[in-house]
């Protein structure tokens, strides 16, 4: 094994692992000599997943907002491998609405993935987690941003950057390290879902370019990258803190 691997003989769980960000840090884990658990909701892209990434992971089907699917997910992680010492909060959703178009269950749905399975994602991976242990929790640069028809949405991901906060505070005898990684636009699936045709995508995706300091969308790789930076040891002395990696967006 190659020592100058960041996560070396490490165990992770990544959260909403079968595509986009959540995949690519799975690679990256991978690649840094990590043990990556991934989770999901379909079996099928969770399979496709695993396929992908080799016999360094292992798939564990579940909800996040579903507690019992969580309580299932770390007792596989238990009795598997016995300890955690990498979370990545990665799960999520994003329905983009106009104020008034909102409805409770568009509401309800992202809160409870977004923030609820968050949450309790990181309550119930407690036990498994030695101290030194390290925590991501994805956030998103609309979390700080006031953009149209995202009341929701980033009313979940600024709860998610107070959560790296009081969470910190929560674990800090136990030198538990908290931290919130905040995206730009990424090209992702998710990305591409976010409007209702190839046309409107295309067009959404080159306002974006427009009014980005590097002038391009990003890469799931990227934020991969700076995962890894947050849960390895060369982010020791970080914790409580907002990655910001958006291509300068929200920063100028």
């Amino acid at each position: 094994m190659e020592t100058s691997q960041k996560l070396a003989g490490k165990v992770a769980l990544i959260t909403g692992g079968t595509a986009g960000i959540g995949l690519a840090t799975a690679q990256r884990f991978v690649a840094e000599g990590a043990f990556v658990f991934i989770t999901g909701r379909r079996q099928a892209e969770l399979d496709a997943a695993v396929h992908t990434l080799g016999d360094q992971a292992f798939g564990i089907q579940g909800d996040v907002s579903h507690l019992a699917d969580l309580d299932r997910a770390i007792a596989t992680i238990q009795e598997q491998k016995g300890r955690l010492d990498v979370l990545f909060a990665n799960a999520g959703i994003a329905e983009l609405s106009p104020l008034d178009a909102v409805t409770e269950a568009q509401y309800d749905r992202q809160f409870d993935i977004n923030v609820k399975g968050t949450f309790f994602t990181v309550q119930k991976a407690l036990p498994l987690l030695p101290d030194g242990a390290a925590i991501v929790l994805m956030s998103s640069i609309v979390g700080i941003k006031g953009f149209e028809s995202n009341s929701v949405y980033s009313a979940t991901k600024a709860a998610i950057r107070s959560l790296a906060r009081t969470l910190t505070a929560d674990l800090k005898a136990r030198r538990i390290r908290v931290n919130a990684i905040s995206p730009g636009p990424i090209e992702t699936p998710a990305l591409n879902a976010v409007t209702s045709s190839p046309e409107q995508t295309a067009q959404f995706k080159a306002q974006l370019v427009s009014v980005m300091p590097l002038g391009r969308i990003g890469d799931a790789d990227e934020i991969a990258k700076a995962v890894v930076f947050l849960a390895s040891d060369d982010s020791s002395y970080v914790t409580g803190a907002e990655l910001f990696v958006d291509g300068g967006l929200a920063q100028i």
